[in-house]
C-alpha cells in the first residue's frame, strides 16, 4: 500500500478584505497525497486550489488546521525552517515557467541545482539527466527564446525534479498551453511518476486532465466535494 507523504487535518485559510468583511478561502480540508503517485486538484477558478498548493507546499500559513509532510506538522515551522523544507524536499511547477531567457536550458536548471546547494561535482551530470528525462537531450543548449511554450514548460519540469525532491507541487502548469501541448506535459508527469517513483500534486480545471490522475480532489467555494 502507498505510503502517506502529504496530509492535511481541518485545513482553513481566511482572508480579510478591504471593508473589514472575510473570506473563507479553504473550509476543513482534508486530503491525502501518497507517495509515488500523481494527484490533481480540480476546481474552478476561484475555488481554492492556488491557495490550498500555496498552503501544502509551505509559501503560506492557514488560519487553522494542519498539514503533515513527512510525519512532521509543518505549519509549526519557523520562516528558516520552511525556507530550507521548499529548498531542499519540494519543487514548484508554476503557469509563468519563470526560465532566465539569457541562459540556455542546461543553464536554467543547473542554476536551480546551484540554488539547491547540490553537490559541484554532480549539477552538471544531474542537469543533463533531468533534462533526458523530460525528452530535451537535443535543446539542451537552446536559449527559452527558441523554444515552444511546450519545450518551456518540460525545462521548467526538468528544473523541479533535478534536485530529486519528495514532492513536487505544479500551478495550473497547462494553462497557457494549447489542449495537445497540455496533454503531453501531463503525460509526461505520469511518467515520471511511474518510472522514477516521483509525487506529484498538480492542480487544473481542465477535465481532460483527470483521466491521467492516480488521485483526483474536486474543491468547490474552498471545500472538498469529492
Amino acid at each position: 500500500m502507498a505510503e502517506c507523504i502529504l496530509s492535511t487535518r481541518e485545513l482553513c485559510r481566511d482572508f480579510k478584505i478591504g471593508d473589514g468583511s472575510v473570506v473563507h478561502a479553504l473550509k476543513n480540508v482534508n486530503i491525502e497525497v501518497l507517495k509515488g503517485q500523481l494527484t490533481i486538484l480540480r476546481g474552478r477558478s476561484g475555488s481554492g486550489k492556488t491557495t490550498l498548493i500555496n498552503i501544502l507546499g509551505a509559501l503560506d500559513k492557514p488560519t487553522s488546521g494542519s498539514v503533515i509532510f513527512k510525519g512532521d506538522d509543518i505549519t509549526s515551522f519557523s520562516e528558516k525552517k520552511r525556507d530550507l523544507l521548499r529548498r531542499y524536499q519540494m519543487a514548484f511547477v508554476f503557469q509563468s515557467v519563470a526560465l532566465i531567457s539569457s541562459m540556455t536550458a542546461y543553464e536554467n536548471v543547473e542554476f536551480g541545482l546551484r540554488l539547491a546547494k547540490y553537490p559541484y561535482e554532480e549539477r552538471s551530470k544531474r542537469a543533463k539527466e533531468a533534462l533526458v528525462s523530460v525528452g530535451l537531450e537535443k535543446r539542451m543548449f537552446h536559449r527559452p527564446g527558441e523554444m515552444s511554450g511546450g519545450e518551456q514548460q518540460r525545462v521548467a519540469i526538468a528544473r523541479a525534479i533535478a534536485h530529486k525532491p519528495d514532492v513536487i507541487f505544479a500551478d495550473e502548469p497547462t494553462a497557457e498551453l494549447d489542449t495537445n501541448t497540455a496533454l503531453h506535459v501531463v503525460k509526461l508527469f505520469k511518467e515520471l511518476v511511474g518510472e522514477h517513483g516521483m509525487t506529484i500534486l498538480m492542480t487544473t480545471h481542465d477535465p481532460s486532465m483527470m483521466d491521467i490522475a492516480d488521485k483526483v480532489y474536486t474543491l468547490e467555494d474552498g471545500e472538498i466535494v469529492e
